[in-house]
């Protein structure tokens, strides 16, 4: 039974990978509480209800939240949110950078000024194993990232936290990863070294990337892949978006694909006005509106959509939902 901010539930069923509730910058928000975007409670969480409600209505069952520290992590304002929706939402811990860590971690572990053992992993094992802060909601997957700056000494030291981790508590991880360098093949290659099997690894933004060859690639070492950023049509449009998971579908890989926006409810990061007219389909109905029509219409059958959004992600948890 995978565990949510709710709790435990029996099935995941149709389950998007890859999505945020909130993505919050506290240090504005304690200082400048009257910044334009604002932040109340009840409000921002009534509005990511409503949002996870017409999800469901449109036939999604759970979300992924692949918000940890990095992105403005905020569990109590999450645990609101899945009081008032039938939407599970499944959370993370990890930390996300694309280069240095935070100071606390920067300053502390190998390699540090002062040195001293990494801690990082055994936060991680504590959301996982016992629960995040005084929340009680348990993390039920590992999240880290590496980008154009490719395995910079502090994306490593997360790597090396998350697989520790994993091997202690065999929750799945989740990459954030750059595939217009390949970057997932030098994450696959740290994490197997590490003594992870990389089929509980989900190599995120995979759906970035045209290149079949590489995602091949990613596919022959035993990891899923993330296609996960639909509607994000600045990066790699629609049409070639589509094309790539219904060539892959073609090739019998819907077992190894699964879906998502990578998507938040709110965002204080960026002007939302400014979201929605260059990305006007970056939302969480787009795969359910959009996606999926298209992707029928391509020959992709419903055998595969519901392996991509059903069978995959719980394949994924079931190691860790024991």
């Amino acid at each position: 039974m995978p565990e949510t901010v709710a709790g435990r539930v029996r099935d995941l069923g149709a389950t998007l990978m890859h999505e945020h509730v909130f993505g919050l910058s506290p240090e504005i928000l304690w200082n400048w509480p009257d910044v334009p975007e604002g932040w109340d409670l009840e409000r921002r969480a009534g509005e990511a209800a409503a949002r996870l409600e017409s999800l469901k209505d449109h036939g999604i069952d759970t979300i992924v939240d692949l918000t940890v520290v990095g992105l403005g992590r905020f569990v109590p304002a999450v645990q609101r949110v899945a009081e008032l929706t039938r939407v599970n939402i499944v959370a993370a811990t990890g930390l996300y950078t694309y280069d240095a860590l935070p100071p606390y971690f920067g300053n502390r572990g190998p390699g540090s000024l002062f040195g001293g053992p990494d801690r990082l992993a055994e936060f991680f094992v504590r959301d996982i194993a016992e629960g995040i802060g005084r929340t009680g909601v348990k993390a039920a997957i590992l999240k880290c990232a590496s980008d154009h700056l490719g395995m910079t000494a502090g994306c490593e030291r997360v790597f090396r936290a998350v697989a520790e981790a994993h091997l202690e508590t065999g929750a799945p991880i989740s990459t954030h990863s750059h595939s217009a360098s390949r970057g997932g093949l030098a994450q696959q290659e740290l994490l197997a070294s590490l003594g992870v099997d990389l089929t509980s690894v989900i190599i995120g933004h995979a759906g970035d990337s045209t290149d079949l060859g590489y995602l091949q690639d990613l596919l022959r070492n035993g990891s899923y892949l993330g296609m996960d950023r639909f509607g994000i049509e600045t990066i790699s449009s629609f049409e070639s978006r589509v094309a790539t998971v219904a060539a892959l579908a073609e090739r019998g890989h819907a077992g190894r694909m699964v879906l998502g926006h990578d998507s938040y409810c709110f965002n204080d990061r960026f002007d939302p006005d400014v979201v929605r007219r260059r990305h006007p389909n970056y939302h969480l109905l787009h795969i359910s509106r959009d996606v999926l029509p298209e992707l029928r219409r391509r020959g992709v059958t419903e055998e595969q959509i519901h392996q991509m959004l059903v069978g995959n992600p719980r394949t994924i948890f079931a190691g860790s939902a024991k």
